[in-house]
């Protein structure tokens, strides 16, 4: 155990890691040696970043809590502490379930942490984060929260209504992130389209991402979470005409076919999205579109299914995810609907999805084969460097390999990558 030492794990998604990097900041303010997500944890203090969106996401936190409670009974660690959406959302049952916890915390009230170890959050701090992805990139959270309800959702029932940041605030921070050497910016949100509605009654994030845009140093901009309902077409202009706006677009769909959709309160119908694709696709020639689709669903019958296949079929994504419906307490589906899609049927369901998407992948990369292509450099990885092109965004999309004997590489820096090669994800290069 070593004293003044603090390992911060964080589970779930991107804004999970952005509020540990904010808590991570406030403790070395106050003298204390931090770790993230280290692969044998040995300080003194363990703050568990938990994750509660889902069945498996919620029992992965569970399973990393019990694990950290039993290094405190055999004192390995002296205190334990847990934040996050899962004790956000099942607080009292965790307390109940899991004593040896010195003390839980919920999304948004993590910071009074500092306090309780006698300790004081430093106005110096405020905003400020210890960034943990390699330092070329970061993620960059504009607001908390979602009002969109949809059926099968926890998000509002754990963060509340949407809440969008100042734009001077986001605005200050990049460029505070620009001076530290980020070079590359993850646009992150639960909904990042609704941006400002909370604020004025009207979308901003047209205006915010051009604003971005103009700050020098600013390489890459790259767009997650938006919502097809009511999609701010304005922002399809700035992405056209900034070249460090990435053509690059993570917008979640779900399904296609319309008594899914309104069975889900999505709002947006088969016409109305397919419509959105087809202008999106025209403004902005050549964009990657990134979607995440669900099988099972309450009521989804086969010909939903081989609807949802063949607009799969017709939308050709360049990266897609999709996972299996699972009921979630407190949402509406959960209290409203049966659960009536057999597991073994979602799972089938969920196994061809996924073998058709494999399929327009590996199309969609061996079209690049033969061209040159702008690439970051994240790592070194074995025998070849890892790198990604505007159309992949960190962890999630494919990368690009490159032949560490080839020529010497530096991290964090562009390079031209002609590719030579491609599978059914990665592509394979050589710099010119």
């Amino acid at each position: 155990m070593k004293r003044g030492q603090v390992d911060i794990i964080t589970m779930g998604c991107s804004k999970n890691l952005v509020d540990s990097e904010l808590l991570m900041k406030q403790f070395e303010a106050n003298g204390f040696v931090c770790k993230h997500d280290a692969p044998n944890p040995q300080g003194e203090i363990v703050v568990v970043n938990t994750c509660g969106f889902i069945a498996d996401a919620k029992e992965e936190s569970i399973n990393t809590i019990l694990e950290f409670a039993q290094a405190k009974e055999e004192g390995r660690i002296s205190k334990l502490f847990v934040m996050g959406c899962l004790s956000q959302r099942y607080m009292d049952d965790l307390k109940r379930e899991i004593p040896q916890v010195d003390k839980y915390y919920g999304k948004f009230d993590y910071m009074q942490l500092l306090k309780d170890l006698g300790h004081a959050t430093l106005a110096s701090c405020e905003g400020k984060r210890h960034i943990t992805t390699p330092k070329h990139y970061a993620y960059l959270k504009i607001s908390e929260g979602c009002d969109r309800h949809c059926a099968y959702c926890a998000i509002p029932v754990i963060t509340g209504r949407h809440k969008s940041r100042p734009m001077k605030e986001i605005l200050d921070e990049v460029k505070e992130l620009v001076a530290s050497g980020v070079k590359e910016f993850q646009v992150i949100a639960q909904e990042l389209t609704y941006y400002g509605l909370d604020i004025d009654g009207k979308q901003h994030i047209a205006e915010l991402i051009e604003k971005m845009a103009e700050i020098k140093g600013v390489k890459w901009i790259r767009l997650h979470y938006a919502y097809p309902n009511q999609f701010p077409m304005e922002l399809l202009k700035v992405m056209r005409n900034h070249p460090n706006v990435c053509n690059y677009l993570d917008i979640a769909l779900q399904h296609i076919a319309d008594p899914v959709l309104k069975r889900m309160h999505r709002h947006v119908t088969k016409a109305e999205t397919i419509a959105l694709i087809e202008k999106i696709r025209a403004e902005v020639p050549g964009i990657t579109l990134r979607t995440t689709l669900m099988v099972g669903f309450p009521g989804e019958t086969e010909e939903d299914f081989e609807e949802l296949m063949e607009f799969v079929k017709w939308a050709q994504f360049e990266r897609m995810g999709a996972f299996a419906y699972s009921e979630e307490e407190d949402t509406y589906s959960g209290i409203h609907y049966e659960d009536d899609v057999p597991q073994d049927v979602k799972e089938r369901r969920l196994s061809e999805l996924m073998e058709l998407q494999q399929e327009i992948s590996a199309d969609v990369q061996s079209k690049k084969v033969g061209l040159a292509l702008k690439t970051i450099i994240d790592r070194r990885e074995g025998d070849y460097y890892v790198g990604r092109t505007e159309f992949s965004s960190p962890e999630v999309d494919p990368e690009v390999l490159i032949p560490v004997d080839a020529r010497r590489l530096r991290v964090g820096t562009f390079y031209n990558v002609k590719i030579t090669d491609s599978d059914d994800f990665d592509l394979y290069g050589i710099v010119e």
